[in-house]
């Protein structure tokens, strides 16, 4: 999957003053990634506030970031929940034509055994008519996808790769140094990205940020691909002020907000998230 080295972007999914899907702005949101460089985009993610947008929305939104896209990076679209046989259904129902690989997170709420999340993820890599990145993210799902659960489930033939966003060095570490070759280590986590490339093996990032930042994010990745840490290192510092900002009143409230000075697309998001408070918009704009 060298397709997913490099820079990946969690979209965000712009609304309008209405809180409808805005599309002229999802066509800049795309415009300026491309732009940017990145190497590949993430529809429906959980930066894209999937809870909240509808099915026939994210069927909307894959539809004509295809189009608009038309094969100039690859595309990932996320797929998961915590009703596993609900989620596998969505495998018979998504147009998967044209997406490289389906990122899905590790059920919320029901805090599975970490035998359950490998019955889990079997089943939807099972599935799947197309390559499974895992998504560990315990501080939303409330489960921590271990080392071990990891590394049992980068045997199954479909699964491909992880997105770590554990926060946990030693765990990511234990990934690195035993996963099978072309098992795919990314970081799920900004910040932590340069760590995990030059300590874990990782080959790049699923970035919130790089929405705003691209050209800057896909930059720093691919000077840290090609072994120039000091430039690399240079790039993350001048992003690290921004990063709390980003997520101080949720995500992706920072990010649009971001975007919004950006004259990218409006700052709104959908309940039960708001819009970010003139405070924080105030801090992000002046470091801007």
């Amino acid at each position: 999957m060298n397709i997913l080295h490099g820079t990946g972007v969690a979209l965000v999914t712009p609304f309008a003053a209405d809180f409808t899907v805005d599309y002229p702005a999802w066509y800049r949101l795309l415009d300026h990634c491309l732009d940017g460089g990145v190497e590949y985009l993430v529809i429906n993610g959980t930066t894209g506030e999937s809870p909240t947008v509808t099915a026939p929305e994210r069927a909307e939104l894959l539809r004509t970031a295809k189009a608009h896209v038309a094969g100039r990076v690859p595309l990932v679209y996320g797929i998961g929940g915590n009703d596993t046989a609900a989620a596998a259904e969505q495998f018979r129902t998504v147009d998967l034509q044209g997406v490289a690989a389906v990122l899905s997170a590790s059920p919320a709420y029901n805090k599975p055994s970490q035998a359950g999340l490998v019955a889990h993820y079997q089943h939807l890599a099972d599935a799947s008519p197309v390559p499974l990145v895992l998504y560990n993210v315990p501080g939303r799902t409330a489960s921590n996808l271990s080392a071990d659960t990891t590394l049992r489930l980068a045997r199954h033939p479909n699964i491909v790769g992880i997105k770590e966003a554990s926060g946990n060095l030693e765990q990511c570490l234990a990934i690195g140094a035993l996963k099978p070759k072309d098992f795919v280590l990314l970081s799920g986590d900004d910040m932590m990205t340069l760590s995990l490339m030059a300590s874990a093996g990782a080959v790049g990032v699923i970035s919130v940020m790089a929405n705003a930042w691209p050209r800057r994010f896909s930059d720093m990745t691919r000077a840290a691909l090609a072994g120039d840490f000091a430039q690399a290192r240079r790039l993350l510092f001048e992003l690290l002020p921004l990063n709390p900002l980003m997520y101080e009143e949720g995500n992706p409230v920072g990010v649009k907000a971001a975007l919004a000075d950006l004259g990218v697309c409006e700052p709104a998001v959908r309940l039960p998230l708001l819009e970010a408070t003139p405070g924080l918009q105030d801090r992000i704009q002046k470091l801007l």
